[in-house]
């Protein structure tokens, strides 16, 4: 059984995610998580502190539990290939082991904050965002033509993760599309297609 402070985070997750941030109230929240107003108060202070509440403890830890599936496939490597660098990221992030709902939670939350950032955003960029994406720069740095500037490097670990987030987020439109079902087979099919098209885009630099 989830405790009172679990619950009121699941519930907040999924109404934020819903209707925003300014759509929920804490009386809305409270009642379909079965709890009161005082809990709101002594769990997180005030409803910002459970915005942030839910960032933290859901939308950070779910983001690093893919890196860290990522870079446990990763360290198998002493020197790993740019084919093998894409290969596994995109594994981690197409191949994550959360829930559908998990999964439509988090991209319509995340995709909220992105479009009106706040502290919340702020609080993801810094602990997640920013040291994940350089450290991606600094794996396939080796394999880029010499003299890129930064954000030329940046430039194309995002169009990597493009492609990873729009075949983890779009896949409705993906089974339309292609007529394919998204399963397991299929996905394999999708982490291929990025990472030889990802190489195309290292051997037109290199």
């Amino acid at each position: 059984m989830k405790s009172t402070r679990d619950r009121i985070l699941d519930t907040a997750e999924r109404l934020f995610a819903e209707k925003g941030y300014d759509g929920v109230s804490i009386r809305e929240i409270t009642s379909e998580a079965k709890s009161n107003v005082a809990s709101i108060n002594y769990y997180f202070g005030n409803k910002k502190g459970l915005y942030l509440a839910v960032f933290k403890e859901r939308m950070i830890e779910r983001a690093r539990k893919v890196q860290a599936s990522f870079w446990k496939e990763i360290e198998l490597y002493e020197n790993p290939s740019a084919e093998t660098i894409i290969r596994s990221l995109a594994r981690a992030f197409l191949k994550s082991p959360f829930s559908e709902r998990e999964r439509i939670l988090h991209h319509k939350l995340m995709a909220r904050e992105v479009n009106r950032p706040g502290e919340a955003f702020k609080l993801f960029h810094s602990e997640v965002l920013k040291p994940f994406y350089d450290s991606l720069i600094s794996l396939l740095e080796p394999h880029m033509k010499r003299g890129l500037t930064k954000q030329q490097k940046m430039l194309f670990v995002l169009s990597i993760m493009a492609q990873i987030i729009n075949f983890h987020l779009a896949r409705n439109m993906i089974i339309s599309l292609t007529g394919k079902s998204y399963n397991g087979q299929f996905v394999d099919v999708l982490i291929e297609n990025i990472v030889q098209f990802s190489l195309y885009g290292i051997k037109g630099r290199s």
